[in-house]
């Protein structure tokens, strides 16, 4: 099995070199970098992970924990983050706790007995002041920040302001806000502190509903809505907290026999994927995700190497227009 001296041999350089490289330490030129990544691979070097956390107190690696795998948002989260991590030679270790706050407990503990660089942790439960003292830096991203070392928010007040002004502007007398779940505060509630505000300001008739959080975890809002529009059937504008719920309204109210925009506009929050495949399309308030991702990455890097870095990080969104109002 090939060594860190075979490699440093075989590029001609120092093994400390090579080291700093290995742990993306200092200045090094792309020249460098690419004789001993060539060298690497030609003698199918593999670092050894576990001393080099020993000899670092950390590895190159991030725990990213969020609650669900497979909900849009996440998804794109969770791939901008690893894109982010790996362009700063990091690796990520990622956990779905499935919004439980058992499994978010362990793999928190898991993350720090493992050496991690830090983590970066999405919407949760768990007190992070109960692991202030394993001294990894914890980000957090859209929850309120608590005692963690750094918290990564887009505006969700000045989102909810911008769709619930665009659909009065559109003409909507009667509009509803469909909120993802009821339970834990997070900065996304205000989204819906926004929008009531600016209906009670405009004095334009309003409700707001939120799901359970079974519905949220399952992603399917078909029964929630159905009901909700039932019960407020002079709705003709509907802010709805993601596009995941958005995309469903546009089944839920089709199947009504409602058209849009015509007879019910809708606004949803995220811009994710999903939000140009349906018919119609999407509007949208847009929610900086890559942006969020490198920025959450940065801070992190930043602090394990003992920097000081901003306490909250609060990123702009915008309005995309498309079909559905």
């Amino acid at each position: 099995m090939a060594t860190l001296k075979d490699v440093a041999a075989e590029c001609n350089l120092t093994v400390t070199t090579v080291s700093r490289v290995l742990n993306n330490r200092g200045y090094i030129s792309k020249e460098t970098r690419a004789k001993v990544e060539a060298a690497m691979k030609k003698l199918n070097y593999r670092p050894n992970e576990v001393a080099r956390s020993l000899s670092k107190k950390s590895t190159n690696t991030i725990g990213v924990i969020v609650p669900h795998i497979r909900h849009p948002y996440f998804a794109e989260m969770i791939s901008n983050v690893e894109n982010a991590a790996s362009k700063k030679g990091y690796k990520i270790i990622l956990c779905n706790s499935r919004g439980k706050d058992e499994m978010e407990r362990k793999y928190l503990e898991m993350c720090s007995s493992n050496r991690v660089a830090g983590v970066i942790l999405f919407s949760g439960g768990v007190a992070v002041e109960d692991f202030v003292g394993s001294n990894i830096p914890i980000v957090t991203v859209e929850r309120f920040l608590e005692s963690g070392t750094a918290g990564i928010e887009c505006d969700n007040k000045e989102g909810g302001e911008l769709a619930t002004r665009y659909l009065i502007e559109n003409g909507c007398k009667t509009l509803l806000h469909i909120s993802g779940v009821t339970g834990n505060a997070m900065p996304a509630d205000d989204r819906a502190k926004s929008f009531v505000s600016v209906c009670e300001e405009c004095g334009v008739k309003y409700y707001t509903a939120s799901s359970e959080v079974e519905v949220y975890e399952n992603q399917d809002y078909h029964d929630f809505l159905t009901k909700v529009l039932t019960e407020h059937q002079d709705v003709d504008g509907i802010f709805a907290s993601s596009d995941l719920i958005a995309a469903q309204l546009i089944q839920v109210l089709t199947k009504m026999g409602k058209s849009i925009p015509k007879d019910v506009k809708i606004v949803g929050f995220d811009d994710v994927s999903i939000a140009s495949l349906t018919t119609p399309g999407i509007t949208t308030i847009h929610q900086p995700i890559k942006e969020m991702a490198t920025a959450a990455v940065d801070v992190l890097v930043a602090a394990s190497e003992g920097k000081t870095v901003a306490k909250r990080t609060l990123l702009p969104v915008s309005l995309v227009k498309r079909e559905t109002a």
